[in-house]
């Protein structure tokens, strides 16, 4: 936790003004990055301080460095990697940090000590960032690894079946190839610290021993620093010390007939330091819908004003509920331990192996509210907050570009708000977000998407595939391109069910064909015919253009749901394989050399 300016050791031999910069910094770093500087600044002192000594190259030998591994979809794994890292080199450990997508897969079969962190999507599916190397490991290709040591940190979402999937699965194919697993695989849920922190000791201490190093405080008064990256300003802001930004507009953008209810919320980032790029998603921190608060205390019967301390922090029931605990998805060890308490047979047989398809359609279709009404069981207030995993934020493309806008980032959100038969239900951050009104806050920050950059050349034309609230970041590149000057062309993809009701920013994209920012724009509205259309059908349909764009450089991104970009990448393969003459394997691995050159992202969730 960082300090507050206060608390550091003043005076002392800095000056005033070199102490009051780094009581700023101290006041506002997060854990990894103080960890980091403990290391860096040591480095710097030893530098200074003694005669010249051999420097550690940027990249040490593989026998005498730890290689940490991620591939993160919303920055989770990413984050539980960097202070994995920044640990390694505090304890003066030569250690790489390398996201799995820049990973030189023939480096594998010289690597003596790899620590992994890796999430998992959807149903049982790798990132985005590690497809390839999840792929390579899987495959013919890979090679022995006898030599290599070994650890996973695995993260999921126990409210998903195939919860830590890829992680198990690297696991498991690492020994399959010869690999020694130092550590167990480490199944990280929600609440990723519990479980990422006890494990990063475990394998920093691992690597102290496999590494024959010296103990962190001897060996931080040796490193020797390689700057991997310049050294940025910390922000005011993150995460963990959110925003509360002002709503400045919140419009429903689908039609009366629509079934829908997609709005466009406009929020004001100003004063807060806060800077982003075309691509990256705005977290929202929700407060869950207080209707479903006061049904779950009734349910349960519970006092709302009881005070209930949990991990240290002391607050009344309602609070937890409201702003600290996941309540409108359910999770499968909540389950378990509710079939416990209910003593419900049937409940503990949905959890048996041979019951997955029923458990996800339970996971998928209800809320905890459903459960405790269908199954009601005694529970203690004390023991139901600990049960419940931690509140999310949850991440939202952002629909600007700030050259556009200014300190202001806009969203397209999708209002989840249903009746499953048992009353209305909602989705905790798009319900929150709607309820917002002008002038109302939320408390925000910025997640960088390094994956999904617009190209650094805007002479390079750009494909943009985003069906429903997928468009959202295509309109900040539109925008982004259209303050920049980019002379490369800009080609939208987009689909709906109905046009008249569902055509998302239609003005928008009629005024950028007509002042040339979009040069072209195919539409799929699925339910306006007899035969349903989507955007994978306009593909296929226009796919001699679409080959025709890639062997002219151009960069293509595909944004929305996950089954949809499953769809898209069938297609596109189906078009490179027609279009170039080739069988599926040689498709592939043209599609897999856009991935790697950063001309194919894509961002689904």
């Amino acid at each position: 936790m960082a300090m507050s300016p206060a608390a550091l050791p003043l005076p002392s031999p800095l000056s005033s003004e070199h102490g009051a910069l780094l009581a700023q910094f101290a006041a506002r770093a997060e854990t990894a990055s103080l960890l980091w500087a403990s290391g860096y600044l040591a480095g710097l002192a030893r530098a200074l301080d003694a005669p010249a000594q051999p420097q550690v190259p940027a990249h040490p030998d593989a026998g005498v460095r730890t290689t940490v591994l991620y591939g993160s979809q919303t920055g989770n794994a990413r984050r539980a990697a960097e202070a994995l890292h920044a640990r390694l080199e505090a304890a003066g450990l030569p250690a790489r940090l390398l996201r799995a997508d820049a990973y030189p897969l023939r480096e594998l079969k010289d690597e003596r000590l790899l620590y992994i962190a890796i999430s998992t999507q959807g149903d049982g599916e790798p990132p985005d960032d590690a497809l390839a190397f999840v792929e390579f490991l899987s495959g013919k290709r890979a090679p022995r690894l006898p030599q290599l040591k070994f650890a996973v940190l695995a993260l999921g979402d126990s409210s998903y079946p195939q919860f830590c999937a890829i992680g198990q699965r690297l696991d498991a194919r690492l020994s399959e190839l010869g690999a020694v697993r130092v550590a167990a695989c480490a199944n990280a849920d929600l609440d990723v610290e519990t479980i990422a922190a006890p494990w990063t000791e475990t394998v920093v201490g691992l690597a102290q021993e496999l590494l024959k190093r010296a103990p962190p405080q001897a060996a931080a008064a040796h490193a020797t620093v390689v700057p991997l990256r310049p050294h940025a300003v910390p922000q005011a802001h993150g995460r963990e010390r959110p925003f509360a930004a002002e709503v400045l507009a919140n419009q429903r953008i689908t039609g009366r007939g629509s079934a829908r209810d997609i709005r466009h919320l406009e929020l004001s980032l100003e004063g807060s330091g806060l800077a982003y790029e075309p691509g990256d998603a705005l977290g929202v921190w929700p407060r869950n819908p207080p209707v479903l608060v006061d049904a779950l205390l009734a349910a349960l019967d519970f006092d709302g004003d009881a005070v209930v301390a949990h991990t240290g922090t002391e607050l009344p029931l309602r609070e937890w509920l409201s702003s600290k605990r996941e309540i409108t998805r359910l999770s499968r060890p909540f389950i378990a331990r509710h079939a416990d308490l209910a003593a419900d047979d049937a409940l503990t047989r949905l959890l048996s192996p041979g019951n997955a398809a029923q458990l996800a359609s339970l996971l998928g279709s209800r809320q905890l509210i459903d459960l405790l009404q269908a199954a009601p069981a005694r529970w203690s207030a004390d023991e139901f907050v600990a049960a419940l995993r931690p509140l999310q934020p949850r991440l939202y493309s952002i629909a600007s570009s700030r050259k556009a806008v200014g300190e202001e980032a806009h969203l397209a959100v999708a209002h989840v708000e249903y009746d499953n038969g048992d009353g209305l239900r909602w989705g905790a951050a798009s319900h929150f977000l709607a309820s917002r009104g002008d002038g109302d806050r939320a408390e925000v920050f910025i997640e960088a998407n390094e994956r999904f950059r617009l190209p650094a050349d805007g002479a390079r034309d750009i494909v943009m595939i985003g069906p429903g609230t997928g468009v959202a970041p295509f309109r900040g590149f539109v925008q982004e391109r259209r303050e920049t000057s980019a002379s490369g062309r800009n080609w939208l993809l987009f689909g709906n069910p109905h046009a008249r009701s569902e055509f998302l920013y239609q003005t928008e994209w009629q005024q950028a064909l007509k002042d040339g920012a979009l040069h072209r724009l195919d539409l799929a509205f699925s339910r306006d015919q007899a035969e349903k259309v989507y955007v994978q059908d306009r593909l296929r349909e226009h796919g001699r253009d679409l080959y025709a764009w890639l062997e002219n450089g151009a960069h293509v991104y595909v944004c929305g749901a996950l089954a949809m970009g499953k769809d898209v990448h069938a297609a596109l393969l189906e078009v490179v394989a027609r279009e170039r003459g080739v069988d599926a394997d040689a498709a592939a691995d043209y599609v897999a050399a856009l991935q790697a050159q950063g001309r194919y992202a894509r961002d689904v969730y």
